[in-house]
């Protein structure tokens, strides 16, 4: 997944979520967020959907939360075609129309290639991904063709150093 790239003047782009399909047959479109709060999405007013370099920003209409996805209505997109269109792209911010997180909150973006290692300063691999489980979030982090998925709770993640971009965890290279 590609969720820090520079688009037409855009800037960093923070990627929130994935298009999942339509829903119904006016337009509207199911998006699976990447973070705990879609609802704030309302207060920014528009979103980008894309990949890569290529996205395109659209006034955000109505958005709603449903079940474990979000349905959102996005100005122009008024059909299920329409909405059919868009399966499967990203849906983004730039960095900068986003609020800062608090102290012990992360944008998964910020997580994604920072480097792992244990308490035994043993490298573990990168953070290549992060699952919602429903429960908490989980960290993928490979070295070479090992991957390990840690739970990202209090009691295997003990430090996450944005500046060093490391991660310290309480977690084995056997496990």
């Amino acid at each position: 997944m590609d969720d820090a790239v520079r688009a037409d003047g855009f800037g960093r782009m923070i990627v929130l979520g994935r298009v999942l399909a339509p829903f119904g047959v006016q337009g509207l479109i199911r998006v699976f967020p990447y973070g705990d709060d879609p609802s704030s999405w309302r207060d920014m007013g528009q979103l980008w959907l894309g990949t890569g370099s290529d996205w395109k920003r659209y006034a955000l209409k109505d958005l709603r939360e449903h079940g474990s996805v979000v349905v959102a209505r996005l100005e122009g997109i008024s059909s299920r075609e329409s909405a059919a269109a868009l399966r499967n792209l990203l849906v983004a911010a730039p960095r900068d129309s986003l609020p800062a997180p608090s102290a012990e909150e992360y944008y998964w973006s910020d997580l994604i290639g920072l480097g792992v290692e244990n308490l035994a300063g043993e490298p573990l691999g990168a953070v290549t991904d992060l699952i919602f489980t429903g429960a908490h979030e989980v960290l993928c982090v490979r070295e070479g063709e090992t991957e390990r998925l840690l739970p990202f709770v209090a009691a295997v993640v003990r430090e996450v150093d944005l500046e060093r971009r490391r991660i310290r965890v309480d977690w084995g290279l056997d496990y």
